[in-house]
């Protein structure tokens, strides 16, 4: 397992309904998504843990809330989204200036996300290990992904 995990937020950990609007931490109903709690109990023992998001509209601050009702942000180590970081997620810049943030070399991190365009791509161009949540039937090979249909995949 990687030192550092880049998680994304929206149907990674938490699940984004598609009918709400606005900023997450003030929608009438958030909920984690399924095995979020035991999967970043069980990494979180082993790795340090971020969230990297696309989230264009909300600073660190407000995305840490939307995790507090979930009670996940006890395992999270820090939030990084377009407001901190700079630039738009997806971007070529994101990851490495999240990465010189960090102060990690790219061998001891890794990105999880539900997006190949967005959270696996992005990773694998610089060359960062990416686990790639999902479930449908599209799959694409590559040496630094590996596909996973739950989170309890990532203790494996």
């Amino acid at each position: 397992m990687a030192e550092v995990l880049l998680f994304d937020w929206g149907d990674t950990l938490m699940v984004d309904f598609p009918s709400a609007s606005g900023k997450m931490y003030l929608w009438e109903k958030v909920e984690a998504v399924e095995g979020a709690v035991p999967a970043l109990e069980k990494l979180a023992a082993e790795a340090e843990i971020y969230i990297a998001t696309g989230a264009a509209d909300s600073t660190p601050q407000e995305i840490e809330l939307a995790f507090q009702r979930v009670e996940l942000d006890r395992y999270i180590s820090g939030y990084f989204c377009q407001r901190n970081v700079g630039v738009e997620k997806g971007s070529a810049a994101f990851l490495p200036a999240i990465l010189e943030v960090l102060g990690k070399p790219k061998e001891s991190v890794a990105v999880v996300g539900d997006s190949w365009e967005k959270d696996v791509e992005p990773a694998v161009a610089i060359g960062l290990r990416a686990y790639w949540l999902h479930s449908g039937g599209l799959e694409h090979s590559h040496p630094l992904v590996r596909q996973i249909s739950t989170l309890s995949e990532l203790n494996t």
